[in-house]
């Protein structure tokens, strides 16, 4: 049994309903579930009208959401430097770091660096209070970032660690503390909390390339922009040694159709189905049909037994 569950496409496809399907399905069946939204735009809250925030919520009996917000993510990440950084620099230059730091928090990444360390903390503190975590990111550009951000910073964490290092042994040596260096560099608060979060970021990526636990999951619609970009998003996530195993082809036009337009995309959807069960013959594929009404908390059931073979 997996334990983290992704699931990621383009934008529109039914990411949120498929998640929230396969969660519901996953917590009818005894398993304690978390359900964890990425998407700045988030919907979960409009499929189980409840409100969820940043806190986690109880939805149903085993299942518990929790939808990420990027802003105030970002803003507690940008709060909590802020409150290191007056331990380790001096009062007269605080103000116009604080300054910097604020204009940081709006650059762009800011957003995917704060969203992937919540995502870190559920990852790594959550995962041994749930049976399952499945989460429902936001469109593929935005994922694709997210998830590569480990491999990403790391070089640029052990430049900023080694510049760290250099800087202290010339204010030290100017001191002529030669003796004390080696201490003061181990028990510097600045170095010690980029090694931390490096040594978190390697933990994670651990865990996600390692398919035993993780499962990543792909909703497309069968259509000529999403099998393409889904394309495109695997081969990426393999390049980075992420497995892919499932494939949700969502809305399904049904068989019985009359109607002259829509017979004509029922035979262009059938073209698009051959080619996906072509190209990604070695991945589960899974068939969902398109229902005839919006999904809501009281018949996600109807979607959620198509999701048993994840």
């Amino acid at each position: 049994m997996k334990k983290l569950i992704f699931f990621g496409g383009k934008g529109g496809v039914g990411k949120t309903t498929s998640s929230a399907a396969f969660a519901f399905l996953c917590a009818n069946n005894g398993e304690k579930t978390l359900l964890v939204s990425t998407d700045p735009a988030h919907s979960l809250c409009d499929i189980f009208e409840k409100e969820i925030g940043s806190k986690i919520t109880e939805l149903n009996k085993n299942l518990f959401a929790l939808e990420i917000d990027p802003e105030e993510e970002t803003q507690n990440y940008i709060n909590g430097i802020k409150g290191k950084m007056k331990d380790v620099v001096s009062p007269i230059i605080i103000k116009e770091i604080e300054k910097q730091l604020d204009a940081a928090s709006v650059s762009p990444g800011s957003d995917e660096s704060a969203v992937f360390d919540k995502l870190m903390e559920i990852i790594i503190d959550y995962r041994d209070k749930y049976d399952r975590i499945v989460i429902d990111t936001a469109p593929t550009g935005h994922t694709l970032r997210l998830l590569t951000l480990p491999e990403l910073l790391g070089g640029w964490m052990d430049r900023l660690i080694e510049k760290r290092i250099q800087a202290m042994e010339l204010y030290e040596m100017s001191k002529r503390y030669d003796s004390k260096l080696k201490v003061i560099i181990e028990d510097d608060p600045v170095i010690s909390t980029l090694k931390a979060r490096k040594e978190k970021m390697e933990k994670t990526r651990e865990i996600l390339t390692n398919d035993k636990l993780v499962s990543f999951v792909f909703v497309l619609n069968a259509e000529k922009l999403p099998i393409e970009e889904t394309k495109k998003a695997i081969h990426v996530l393999t390049k980075y040694n992420f497995v892919v195993n499932d494939i949700v082809v969502n809305r399904i036009l049904p068989e019985e159709i009359t109607n002259a337009f829509w017979q004509k995309r029922k035979a262009l959807e059938k073209t698009y189905l051959e080619e996906i069960e072509e190209y990604f013959h070695d991945k589960n594929i899974i068939k969902v049909p398109l229902i005839d009404t919006d999904v809501k908390s009281e018949n996600i059931n109807i979607l959620s037994s198509y999701f048993s073979s994840i």
